[in-house]
């Protein structure tokens, strides 16, 4: 099996044996990396494109990337707007699954475990169906109506919780023997997936200076930012941009770790993609936010429909998360943070025809 590459640890230096799957780190219990050299030749379009530079590169690509990169003016600013919500399952999760279920495939396993509150979800139901494996997906009970109708309609066994917390525990008691854990909140994948991200946006002709992103367990947020990061390595930008984290007032995990208690009250509960109490790589997070010089802010349920309804006046049908970094660029346009003539990157990561039932209540009214 030396076309799968080995997983280890940063933080206590394990080694995996090659060939065989951790989703975490059996000595220290850390997130794990993968070892590899990546180089850039990008050739094709979608995520197969950048196969030189990535661990592993999927053989049922359905077509996952190659979102569009569309520019509006606002207030003097060029915001940028990834849409990832045209990935085929309907956001930029894709971008991960199909790399961590062609893992799953090499190796030989027919069933795999997710927790989640919807979004991966779909997207896992969806590439088992394609990679002929059988998902079962452990969801919250408030996960939107429609993103558990979809689960349910691409096959996978749905059992739900009372709690994101309490999906996370369940889905340990289904470990073990041909089950594979798919774990994104932990997986390395997700985050090389994300990287094709600032890849495309790259090659699309974003050169700014500013990429704010949602931040729940952290995947989206640190691929970009390795993205970017290589992109400069390989001599084809001078500088990471600076990165801004956005969280719900709800769950404030990194917000809390940086700066100390929260003294916003709200709710953030329409945001359910980045409600993740505990994102494993959260030191890594604080680590990138010092290093770029960026910043973590909240957004509350009444910024995010404000934001959703705006976005609807561009032609962005999008889910509340995916709100959730526009709503931070105003907030950092009143702070005077973003000023006129910034060049801005915002990754709009999930359609909002998965959440029908929440546009419904909250946005067409």
């Amino acid at each position: 099996m030396n076309d799968i590459p080995m997983l280890y640890c940063v933080y206590c230096g394990f080694k995996g044996e090659r060939g065989k799957y951790y989703w975490k780190c059996p000595s220290c219990g850390s997130p794990l990396e993968l070892e590899y050299e990546g180089y850039w030749s990008p050739n094709g379009s979608g995520l197969p494109r950048y196969s030189t530079c990535l661990p592993i590169s999927p053989s049922k690509s359905l077509g996952e990337g190659n979102t569009p990169l569309v520019e509006i003016e606002y207030r003097g600013v060029r915001v940028k707007f990834k849409l990832e919500y045209l990935n085929p399952s309907g956001s930029f999760k894709d971008r991960g699954t199909v790399l961590a279920l062609e893992l799953a495939s090499r190796l030989g396993y027919r069933r795999v475990v997710e927790d989640t509150s919807g979004n991966t979800g779909i997207s896992i139901a969806m590439y088992s169906r394609v990679y002929g494996l059988k998902a079962t997906i452990v969801m919250p009970r408030y996960a939107p109506k429609g993103k558990k109708v979809l689960v349910k309609a691409l096959g996978a066994n749905v059992i739900e919780t009372s709690s994101r917390g309490d999906a996370s525990a369940k889905v340990l008691e289904l470990l073990g023997g041909d089950v594979y854990y798919v774990a994104h909140t932990w997986s390395p994948l997700y985050i090389e997936g994300a990287k094709t991200i600032a890849y495309e946006s790259y090659e699309q002709g974003f050169n700014g200076n500013i990429v704010i992103a949602p931040v729940g367990s952290g995947g989206l947020f640190l691929g970009l930012y390795r993205g970017f990061k290589e992109l400069r390595k390989w001599g084809l930008r001078k500088e990471v941009p600076r990165f801004i984290a956005v969280e719900g007032v709800s769950v404030t995990p990194l917000y809390s770790k940086l700066y100390g208690v929260v003294k916003v009250k709200g709710d953030s509960s329409l945001a359910d993609g980045i409600m993740v109490p505990s994102p494993p790589r959260l030191n890594e997070l604080v680590n990138v936010i010092k290093e770029v010089k960026g910043l973590v802010v909240l957004v509350n349920n009444n910024d995010i429909v404000r934001a959703m309804k705006e976005l609807y006046d561009y032609g962005f049908i999008v889910e509340p998360t995916s709100a959730t970094p526009y709503a931070c660029l105003k907030k950092l346009m009143e702070d005077g943070i973003v000023k006129k003539g910034d060049e801005v990157l915002i990754p709009l990561t999930g359609s909002g025809l998965k959440a029908i039932d929440i546009i419904e209540k909250y946005v067409s009214s």
